[in-house]
């Protein structure tokens, strides 16, 4: 089996510490019990073997022998293929596991982002800016809800999908979000309450402060 590298700045600020995407990465591979190593690049400079693995200077990214990956829903697509602790083997929950990452990333993640930008930057409530991003994560994670009220994991049990689902949430939940949203904060919970995750964020905020 070819060595895993995963790939993360070498530091960042304080704000974002706990949630620099290589977390998911990091998640998935403590879940599956995949032996890996953390390299680093410099946050301040995106140099030329940086962009080669990663074309927008962005982390992370995951070397599998002379495979290199960047964006995380196709990294955890790949540790998918590796183990099936990450994704079903049947095809039912394989393509319930498959379309839900890609609904966490593309219609989730897609209203949570901005939104919590601007939480992030202090836009006060009922700007301009902010009444259409509060609608547009309001009408994603009131359909949130209805799924989450229905299932314990996305795919019937935990998977990849969850991974990033919940890390989104976590990002909503940062900014008391989820406040009336409990099966999405119950759902939430549960998933951080796994070791994987637990090891996960304690040594992803380890590698940013050993730097400071």
């Amino acid at each position: 089996m070819a060595d895993l590298v995963l790939t993360t700045f070498d530091w960042v600020p304080e704000m974002p510490r706990g949630f620099v995407r290589d977390l998911r990465v990091r998640w998935a591979l403590e879940e599956a019990g995949l032996p890996y190593r953390v390299e680093s690049v410099p946050f301040g400079d995106r140099k030329a073997r940086h962009l080669a693995h990663q074309p927008f200077g962005q982390v992370p990214w995951l070397v599998d022998g002379d495979i290199s990956i960047f964006e995380t829903g196709a990294i955890l697509l790949h540790l998918g293929e590796r183990s099936a602790a990450l994704m079903p083997t049947d095809p039912r929950g394989r393509s319930d596991a498959i379309k839900w990452l890609f609904a966490a990333l593309n219609s989730v993640e897609m209203a949570s982002l901005p939104w919590a930008l601007l939480m992030f930057a202090n836009v006060p409530t009922g700007s301009t800016s902010r009444k259409p991003l509060d609608s547009f994560l309001t009408l994603r994670l009131q359909r949130m809800e209805a799924v989450l009220s229905e299932c314990e994991w996305l795919a019937g049990r935990f998977s990849i999908a969850d991974i990033v689902m919940a890390d989104v949430l976590r990002l909503v939940e940062r900014f008391g979000g989820l406040v009336d949203y409990p099966a999405c904060h119950t759902y939430m919970t549960r998933a951080t309450a796994r070791p994987a995750f637990a090891k996960a964020h304690a040594d992803q905020l380890a590698h940013f402060a050993a730097a400071d």
